[in-house]
């Protein structure tokens, strides 16, 4: 398997989740804002020009939900995910998908807004706007959080989805108290090698 990736992104999931499985892969590796995103060759498999794109045999993905999915599914069944049967698998499916669905489109503004717009084309009122929403997503994972030290049981998918969205969104937050339950998960995930390493690639 090969893999797009550059720092600071979604990359990181797909590394992190390979990393746990102890799957073999190769990085192509690329940094935001390189010109080489916006070139021919990976607009060949992203059309936006952005990471992570899995490439693996004649199979080539690009979001990462659907990539943590594929790996599973083709590489890993029975690993890091609850079975069907299993009473965390409802839990599981939600957190999964409450990364993207819910805690990165805020993340996302709150960058734009604060990062990648210059100063004279920012707008406060969107950046304040993300931020109290942001919170509010987080508040709900130290809820979901409440007696267990993972999403949905043992360590999974989830995690890795939700949590790398966990860590990110919580760094963007300026007041970041009053989250015991949040706090203690993004630490315990923070202490994990396999994600360390993912962060390092």
């Amino acid at each position: 398997m090969r893999i797009c990736y550059a720092p600071n992104t979604r990359a990181v999931r797909i590394v992190w989740l390979l990393n746990e499985l102890g799957l073999d892969y190769e990085l192509e590796r690329y940094r935001l804002g390189d010109p080489a995103m916006r070139g021919p060759e990976l607009a060949k498999s992203h059309p936006l020009g952005r990471v992570p794109v899995l490439h693996d045999g004649e199979v080539s993905l690009y979001e990462s939900g659907a990539i943590v999915q594929y790996i599973l599914a083709r590489h890993a069944p029975g690993k890091l995910a609850p079975s069907v049967e299993s009473e965390d698998f409802p839990r599981y499916l939600q957190w999964f998908h409450y990364a993207e669905g819910m805690i990165m489109p805020p993340v996302n503004t709150l960058v734009v807004e604060t990062i990648l717009l210059p100063e004279a084309k920012r707008n406060a009122a969107n950046a304040i706007r993300a931020e109290k929403l942001l919170a509010r997503m987080l508040d709900a994972v130290e809820q979901g959080l409440e007696g267990r030290e993972y999403l949905a049981g043992e360590f999974s998918a989830a995690d890795i989805m939700c949590g790398h969205a966990c860590i990110v969104g919580s760094s963007r937050l300026t007041d970041r108290a009053g989250r015991p339950n949040l706090s203690a998960y993004v630490e315990r995930l923070k202490a994990r090698p396999a994600l360390a390493a993912a962060w390092d690639a």
